[in-house]
């Protein structure tokens, strides 16, 4: 490696490492591999609403390869100029054209129907993946397998996979993306991820949750990890207690079916709010690296402490949401939201007081809760700071209120440090005072959770992706 030498605005000298030659010398290929990517439930909502535009932002972008494929497979008929055109309509009515340029989407789409667990599938899709591929210069048969579908279907998709030899390409690589949840509870979590693994190796499984793609939970690292202020108070000796919040003020909608199957619990805290707690408790990782980041998100979760079942009640509260009225207009209850249940006593809402038994967390309290029909749409993390020692001040200075730094994950996606200052005026009187940052102010697009993760899945990338332990 060598240095070149430039000069700050105080005249000093700092030495500045130029990147070594071989990081120069990465193809176009490295940087945008051709791949084919084969949508399972491709006439789905997951996929209109937020794969589509994520695909055809990382395009427009020009983030993905001239020769990056689409196959689309689900059970409805649909020819691939009608798949296209479902895709474009996914794309133009989530995700507004930015500075004028709209999205675009790869130019080679097509669309494969036909039911799971037919073979014959199988042998359709393993003719369009090879003819794409024997079009590609170089004949990479780089494959992205993706299951937006239910969990309990995947196990025959992964089957029929290995049988017909799809998972395992003579010149290039595969890797599977799965959608939460990831089984329906840890019987059936072991049962999916054994099964997967027979056709899979563990670098090749992608277990998505869009939280992590989003620019403020992965600011969270560089906050921590970047800045010398923080990660020495980032302990229970400072730190009063921790709060999550991921409230939503939407109801069930269109997910009634599945929702009143599953409720808030398995929709939102075996994934996305265990995912913000371990990264807000994790220790250091020895690198950014996906190894490293996962195996201390896994000491987390081996830390917490068993909540006793005869004492659920001490630890957790759980509601259903009421008819009411939300934004100035009149909302059902829950049992009076088309597809559910009039007797469901399904939750959608839970609150939980996580105990982290280690040495950095022994004593501070981690409120997570998550709930529908809520106030207002909001979802951050609350770091509060234990208060000051002696009320040096006196009482003419008021209450002194605790310092709170807040993560917004969404909306207005930032950072605000609450902190106490003295009130102009002859008095000694303090109020609270805020330091803000807002992503918006930077002037750039924020990507989507999901353009970030897919593009992480075609380097292979598996920093951002939950480990099999986890």
């Amino acid at each position: 490696m060598t240095s070149a030498a430039r000069t700050t605005g105080s005249g000093t000298a700092v030495l500045e490492a130029e990147p070594e030659a071989a990081s120069a010398a990465r193809t176009e290929e490295d940087i945008r591999p051709p791949c084919t990517l084969i949508i399972f439930g491709a006439s789905g909502d997951l996929t209109r609403r937020l794969l589509a535009p994520a695909i055809a932002h990382l395009a427009r972008d020009g983030a993905i390869s001239p020769d990056f494929a689409i196959i689309g497979s689900a059970r409805s008929p649909m020819t691939d100029e009608e798949f296209r055109a479902y895709l474009l309509e996914g794309a133009r009515e989530f995700t507004p054209p930015l500075h004028g340029r709209p999205g675009e989407l790869p130019r080679m789409i097509q669309y494969v129907a036909g039911d799971f667990g037919d073979p014959a599938l199988y042998k359709r899709l393993k003719a369009a993946v090879d003819a794409i591929e024997r079009k590609r210069a170089n004949k990479h048969e780089n494959r992205i397998f993706y299951l937006a579908t239910p969990p309990e279907v995947a196990p025959t998709i992964v089957e029929l996979l290995g049988k017909e030899k799809l998972a395992r390409p003579e010149n290039g690589w595969t890797r599977i993306v799965m959608e939460k949840p990831f089984g329906w509870d840890l019987a059936s979590g072991r049962e999916l991820n054994e099964e997967v693994r027979k056709v899979f190796k563990e670098g090749q499984i992608y277990r998505i949750d869009h939280y992590l793609g989003k620019e403020t939970v992965q600011n969270i690292f560089v906050l921590r990890f970047a800045n010398g202020i923080f990660e020495p108070l980032w302990n229970h000796r400072y730190i009063d207690h921790v709060q999550i919040s991921v409230a939503e003020s939407v109801g069930v909608g269109h997910r009634a079916g599945y929702y009143d199957k599953a409720g808030v619990v398995r929709d939102m805290f075996q994934n996305h709010l265990l995912q913000l707690l371990c990264l807000t408790a994790m220790e250091p990782p020895v690198a950014f690296e996906a190894d490293a980041v996962r195996a201390e998100k896994v000491k987390v979760l081996q830390s917490i402490h068993p909540i006793p079942e005869n004492a659920i009640d001490d630890w957790a509260v759980r509601g259903q949401y009421g008819p009411g009225v939300v934004g100035g207009k009149k909302v059902p209850g829950y049992r009076e939201e088309p597809k559910v249940d009039p007797n469901s006593n399904t939750p959608t809402y839970a609150a939980v007081r996580f105990a982290i038994d280690n040495w950095r967390w022994a004593g501070v309290p981690f409120y997570v809760r998550s709930g529908k029909r809520m106030a207002e749409r909001v979802s951050e993390i609350a770091i509060e700071f234990k208060r000051v020692p002696h009320p040096l001040f006196g009482e003419a200075a008021g209450n002194l209120n605790p310092n709170v730094l807040r993560l917004r994950i969404q909306p207005d996606e930032g950072v605000s440090l609450k902190f106490e200052a003295k009130i102009p005026g002859t008095l000694m009187q303090v109020q609270s005072v805020y330091m803000d940052f807002q992503y918006s102010k930077l002037g750039a697009a924020i990507p989507g959770g999901y353009e970030r993760l897919l593009l992480d899945v075609t380097h292979g990338d598996q920093t951002l992706f939950i480990r099999g332990d986890e």
